[in-house]
Formats: structure tokens, C-alpha cells, sequence
């Protein structure tokens, strides 16, 4: 019988396959800074951080991660058949499974998440910017997963904002956040 492979162990290989690549959660953060800033006047970064390491905490993330960067990896290496070789190395336009991976990971996080994560894929700010024009590397999949942490990490922020706003109880809005990092 196969053993389980530990939360924790799939969370800290998930966090290094993002180092690996040159993603830092702070990059990340800087992009939900900007997505809410215009909404939230006294945002500051350490918010936009710990909203962005929650979001990694989920497994759906980590496990879209995981997939998304071995494709790219493999990719670079020649490792993938062709005509999907093909596909993976040029971000071919029409192939689309690389924002639907990243896709089903924003849905544990609303609407706001997936609508953020079209406009973010989009608009390629930042860090996913800096993905998409790094040609010595594939980056087909990590792009849009960037995107979609943002875009999560951003949608987790937006709510805790108006919780706070409409004075939740701090112990309420934290076990609505755990809940919400089921799955």
C-alpha cells in the first residue's frame, strides 16, 4: 500500500518549486497590494503577505503547483511528446489548459477570485509579467498559478476588509478564514 504524502510535505515542496522559479511570496503580495489599494486606504504589505501565505496553505494551490510547474519543467527539458511539447514551450494561445488548472484553484475563494484572476492573466502585471517574458525558461503554467494566487490572495483580503469594517468579531472572521482553507 502506497503511504499518504503529509500535508506539510506537499505545502514545503510547493513553496520551493515557487523558489526555484524566482517567485517570492512577497512579489506576489505586491500584486494584491495594487489589486486592493484602490479599495482599502490603510492597506499595508504585511497584510498583503499573510493574505498571500494563507492562500498557499491551501491544498488545491499547492497541488495545482506542483502539476503546473513539472509541466513547464519538463517542457524545458524536452521530457513532454509532441504535439503537446509543442504547445507547452510556445504558451500556444488556443491550449488553455494551463489557465484552467489555474482556474480551479481561485474557485474556493468566490467570484471575485476568478474575475481578478481573468483580469490578471490578462493584464500579466509583476511577477507574472516577469514570468512570461522569461524566454530561457518555460513558464506556460506558473504564469497563470502566480495569477491565480494573486488573484485568490487578493479576494481573501477583500473579504476580511469588509468583515472588519462591518466590526466582525476577530475569533469569527479567523474560523471563517480556516473553513475557507479546506480543500
Amino acid at each position: 500500500m502506497i503511504e499518504r504524502v503529509p500535508c506539510k510535505t506537499v505545502e514545503k515542496a510547493a513553496r520551493q518549486k515557487l523558489a526555484e522559479r524566482g517567485v517570492t511570496i512577497e512579489a506576489i503580495a505586491e500584486i494584491v497590494y495594487d489589486l486592493q489599494k484602490p479599495y482599502a486606504e490603510n492597506l499595508d504589505m504585511a497584510s498583503c503577505i499573510e493574505s498571500t501565505d494563507a492562500v498557499l496553505t491551501k491544498r488545491e494551490i499547492q497541488h495545482a503547483i506542483l502539476v503546473g510547474v513539472e509541466l513547464d519543467e519538463l517542457a524545458e527539458k524536452g521530457m513532454l511528446s509532441e504535439p503537446l511539447l509543442s504547445m507547452v514551450k510556445q504558451d500556444e494561445g488556443l491550449f488553455g489548459v494551463d489557465e484552467t488548472i489555474a482556474l480551479g484553484s481561485v474557485f474556493g475563494f468566490g467570484s471575485i477570485a476568478v474575475t481578478t484572476f481573468g483580469y490578471l492573466d490578462k493584464q500579466k502585471v509583476g511577477i507574472i509579467d516577469e514570468l512570461d517574458k522569461r524566454k530561457e525558461q518555460v513558464h506556460t503554467f506558473l504564469d497563470d498559478l502566480v495569477a491565480s494566487i494573486a488573484a485568490s490572495a487578493s479576494a481573501r483580503l477583500a473579504h476580511r476588509i469588509r468583515d472588519i469594517e462591518e466590526n466582525r468579531r476577530l475569533v469569527d472572521i479567523r474560523k471563517r478564514e480556516e473553513e475557507d482553507l479546506i480543500g
